[in-house]
């Protein structure tokens, strides 16, 4: 199936490794041009070498600093001459119970996964032409609270609630917003939380024998969604949440 992704851009941030990097190659492969953000540069420096300089471009850049979202905008016009969506991806807020994380933490949670992805959610969609897509990678937190994970099941909830808020407003200009909900993928974020139990290999046991798949996802297998999801062939799905979780969520 064509997709229609040849020569549309796509900004995408925290997309120097992870669910970000995953995507970013497959909007590539089908055809996509990219710019790929990440705090650090070297990294976005290494991830555009391996895309292709005529297909990727990259900005060392914060979710934190407010000008971040117009630069990113303004990276793509520059180098591509259009903007048609974005994958918004952050870090995942440090692991502890909602009650034994520190003000401190929840400020810096708050500036980075919450207010960084409005600002740049709503900065994006006011660039976007008729026909654009915004994905905001969340987690299955937004649906059922994880354990150990306070501070993602206080804010991923809030923002699956501003991506339908979002796809209500910009919906009359034909600007799309989905939240991807990843469950167990095997990114660095989820072999960190795997090594923070004290015992990995018993932690992955436990986690693939709660997924009626028996096995932890492929990031390849997110970043497929999630380019789907900001294809034109998508063009009908907007105001709604997906799990990429292997059946782990238990709701409907």
């Amino acid at each position: 199936m064509d997709l229609g992704l040849t020569d549309r851009v796509y900004l995408l941030t925290g997309a120097s490794k992870g669910l970000g990097l995953a995507t970013a190659r497959c909007l590539v492969a089908d055809g996509a041009r990219v710019i790929i953000s990440a705090r650090d540069a070297d990294r976005v420096d290494a991830v555009v070498e391996e895309l292709g300089a005529d297909r990727a471009a990259g900005l060392a850049a914060d979710l934190t600093d407010p000008e971040t979202p117009q630069r990113l905008v303004d990276a793509a016009r520059d180098r591509f001459g259009r903007l048609d969506g974005a994958l918004i991806s952050v870090g995942g807020p440090p692991p502890g119970t909602a009650a034994s994380v520190g003000d401190e933490q929840w400020r810096a949670s708050f500036e980075t996964v919450f207010l960084g992805s409005v600002r740049t959610a709503r900065t994006v969609a006011a660039a976007l032409p008729d026909g654009g897509a915004i994905a905001l990678v969340l987690s299955t937190s937004a649906r059922s609270p994880v354990a150990g994970l306070g501070i993602s099941n206080g804010l991923r909830p809030g923002l699956a609630g501003v991506s339908k808020d979002m796809a209500d407003e910009y919906g009359p200009r034909g600007v799309r917003f989905v939240g991807l909900l990843p469950g167990r993928i095997l990114t660095d974020r989820n072999l960190e939380l795997f090594a923070a139990s004290g015992d990995p290999d018993r932690a992955r046991a436990e986690a693939e024998a709660a997924i009626p798949l028996r096995r932890i996802g492929d990031p390849t297998e997110f970043g497929r969604v999630a380019a789907f999801v900001l294809s034109p062939a998508a063009g009908y799905l907007t105001g709604l949440t997906i799990p990429v979780d292997g059946g782990a969520t238990r709701g409907l």
